[in-house]
């Protein structure tokens, strides 16, 4: 039986909708994120920085890669403050 894509896109916003709402949730993925960032920090400071230093081109994608996982990082972080703020505004 093959699947609709339409109905796996609503089973993936669902997903997301109950990770975003849930303060539990949002900072389980939260952390898993960062967890996964910093992991991906040392890896390529000490793991791979020979690979790395081979290329340019894939230092580059690296780093950028790397960086952009710590801008999603740092705005699911202000996500989570501002969300914890509204739900302790609607609690009062």
């Amino acid at each position: 039986m093959s699947r609709k894509r339409g109905s796996q896109w609503a089973v993936n916003k669902g997903i997301a909708e109950a990770v975003l709402r849930d303060r539990g949730q949002r900072r389980s993925a939260l952390g898993g994120f960062a967890f996964g960032m910093l992991g991906m920090l040392a890896l390529g400071l000490w793991g791979i920085d020979d690979w790395l230093n081979e290329s340019i081109l894939r230092f580059g994608l690296y780093w950028g890669a790397c960086g952009l996982l710590c801008l999603f990082v740092l705005l699911f972080a202000l996500f989570d403050a501002l969300a914890t703020l509204k739900e302790e505004r609607e609690r009062q």
